[in-house]
């Protein structure tokens, strides 16, 4: 959401924070024969108070907490693990033993036990924020029924539609893992409700999504940047329509966001994703998880939980843990032609990608600082390389920063990580290094457009396709703004041309950069329909690396999302592995040898069979197992 207001929403768990006030609040309630204190009943919550602290908790499970994670980090907000390591972005990375359960989702052995184990963690975080959405109205109509005057309309309509839409983000987390999922609303009494179809669930996201934009202010209620307003509820509705192939439809609603909306594009990059808080929830941000340091919570839980394996290994700052690191694959994806075009279109006969034909792909060497080789800048800010600036903590040194490169490669993640400069660090809880308050976008502005796009070139005709040049052209103008700088007096050291230069971010060009040829063009025109869709899905998988969305978008091209047979995924997740554009993983990280072919079962991942066997009743389980699994 836009900010509208300094004052962000707190993201701790509210309704434990009411308990621990309660508890501190009378030191001797254990001695005195009188109503407990510290407890939640009803009247500790019937009041707008315990209204708005259930909503805040709903909030709360956009990222792991301690009520929903287990012994792994499937409930992350950024879905680092189904959305990039199960995609081909990146590698689970650090060493083979450790978190053995991505090891499986990475090879694509879904139903194992240990695969399981991760792939229900995503199942009980999805449907605990939908339990909590459901709560949270269910006490709103009970306060009101109560106390007509208790709290005002306006809030009402304002706390009812943040909730639905909330209730409609968690069913379409699990609908994009899933499919075929139950919907749960706040009348439901019974959670152990048969699956609907992957199109009566979409069905279902639309009428929660079109209610919540009816009842939600055009601005975030109370001020509070992080609360949804209606535009985020019509944002995500081009979004789900987007993904169900309803390409149409979608156009126009995105085209009121795009045109209307308080949203827009970051005026540079290094803006996107950082520590700095007078860059954080700006114009670009739609939805985020507004991670949160050194809040008073004393473990760090109200960070970047979810994110805290990503960062470079012991050898940095950072000091752990070497996961989702970056593939072969997706590095090579951001050289460019003499033009500044990707040559994973220019180089493929086809202009796709994944024709094996294409020559985008074929070195295997490690891609470290090279002032001769052409680049889009964005890799820079998405992948550490070594002897390249990582922001302002100096220049990545391979040999210590990275755990075990014969496992997860030599690169490391960035986008994620603070500056040192921003304060954005915890203080507090185990590795604090780890710890900050970078805010994990699930959906924003870019992303926006870039759907859009796609809807353009699939539905628009002749006036699609020239929105959708400009489209693709202005991100990648922003693209071109600012480029890695030196960041720390350290890195001239290395490079004499940084003496006396700090600068985090300077313009492409700038004479201190001596560690890449950073170059970005243009698109003149889409000659064809195949061409400009291809590009628009170049550009997604160049803009929003390592943000969680790669699996997903792979496997709704080539049709509708959950579509039973998407050739499109099937030769992009299998030309990974096995071959395109003259390069394949398998013979780059041995591992890969074991993985399973990608096939028309993985479109869904399996229902998690611990839920499937709760779901029964008098012996027979109401939840249906996804076809294949």
């Amino acid at each position: 959401m836009k900010i509208v207001s300094k004052h962000p929403i707190f993201v701790g768990t509210a309704i434990l924070a009411l308990s621990v006030a309660g508890l501190y609040g009378c030191t001797d309630f254990l001695t005195k024969n009188e109503v407990p204190q510290g407890t939640l009943d009803q009247s500790t919550l019937a009041n707008q108070a315990g209204v708005e602290g259930s909503l805040i908790a709903t909030y709360r499970e956009l990222d792991c907490s301690n009520s929903t994670q287990g012994a792994g980090w499937g409930c992350a907000a950024s879905n680092w693990v189904w959305g990039s390591v199960a995609g081909d972005d990146s590698y689970k990375g650090s060493d083979a033993t450790d978190q053995p359960p991505i090891n499986d989702i990475e090879g694509y052995h879904w139903s194992g036990p240990d695969g399981q184990s991760y792939i229900n963690e995503k199942w009980q975080i999805s449907y605990e924020g939908i339990a909590r959405a459901n709560a949270t109205l269910r006490l709103l109509k009970q306060v009101v029924k109560a106390n007509a005057g208790a709290i005002t309309a306006a809030d009402q309509a304002g706390i009812a539609g943040e909730a639905i839409f909330l209730r409609a983000h968690y069913h379409f987390e699990a609908w994009r893992m899933w499919g075929n999922i139950p919907y749960y609303r706040e009348d439901d009494v019974d959670f152990r409700k048969p699956n609907l179809t992957v199109a009566q669930v979409t069905t279902e996201l639309l009428k929660d999504l079109d209610s919540a934009s009816k009842l939600l202010p055009a601005t975030p209620r109370n001020g509070d940047k992080g609360r949804v307003s209606k535009w985020t509820a019509l944002a995500y509705k081009g979004r789900v329509l987007v993904y169900s192939g309803q390409y149409a439809a979608a156009i126009p609603v995105l085209q009121n966001v795009k045109t209307a909306g308080p949203y827009g594009l970051e005026t540079s990059f290094d803006r996107v994703w950082t520590g700095f808080g007078s860059a954080q929830d700006g114009p670009e941000t739609i939805l985020a998880y507004q991670a949160s340091a050194n809040d008073g919570e004393p473990n760090g839980e109200n960070a970047n939980y979810g994110e805290r394996l990503n960062f470079a290994y012991s050898g940095s700052h950072f000091g752990c843990c070497g996961f989702n690191q970056p593939t072969q694959n997706l590095v090579n994806f951001f050289k460019v032609d003499g033009a500044g075009l990707p040559i994973a279109l220019t180089s493929s006969p086809s202009n796709n990608p994944y024709d094996p034909a294409g020559t985008w792909n074929t070195s295997n060497a490690i891609f470290n600082a090279s002032a001769t080789d052409p680049v889009d800048p964005r890799i820079d800010w998405t992948v550490g390389r070594d002897q390249v600036p990582y922001k302002d903590w100096g220049v990545v040194n391979q040999a210590t920063w990275v755990r075990d490169v014969s496992n997860g490669g030599p690169y490391t993640p960035k986008k994620n990580a603070h500056e040192k400069a921003s304060g954005a660090e915890s203080a507090t809880g185990w590795q604090p290094t780890q710890l900050n308050s970078v805010h994990i976008h699930l959906y924003r502005y870019a992303d926006l457009l870039l759907m859009l796009a796609e809807a353009d070139v699939e539905a628009g005709g002749a006036a699609g396709m020239t929105e959708a040049l400009g489209i693709v052209n202005s991100i990648r103008t922003r693209a071109s703004q600012k480029v890695q700088g030196c960041g720390d007096a350290s890195v001239a050291a290395i490079y004499p041309s940084c003496v006396g230069h700090t600068e985090l971010a300077v313009k492409m060009g700038d004479p201190t950069i001596s560690w890449a040829q950073y170059q970005i063009g243009l698109y003149p025109a889409f000659p064809s329909q195949a061409y400009a869709r291809e590009a628009v899905r170049a550009e997604r998988r160049i803009e929003l690396a390592l943000e969680g969305q790669r699996l997903y978008d792979l496997r709704r091209w080539g049709g509708a999302y959950g579509a039973t047979a998407s050739a499109y995924a099937k030769n992009a997740i299998n030309g990974f592995i096995g071959g395109e554009g003259g390069g394949m993983e398998k013979a780059r990280r041995p591992f890969l040898l074991a993985a399973a072919a990608f096939a028309d079962k993985h479109l869904l991942f399996p229902i998690p069979d611990l839920q499937i066997q709760l779901s029964k009743v008098n012996g027979t389980s109401t939840l249906k197992q996804n076809t294949g699994w």
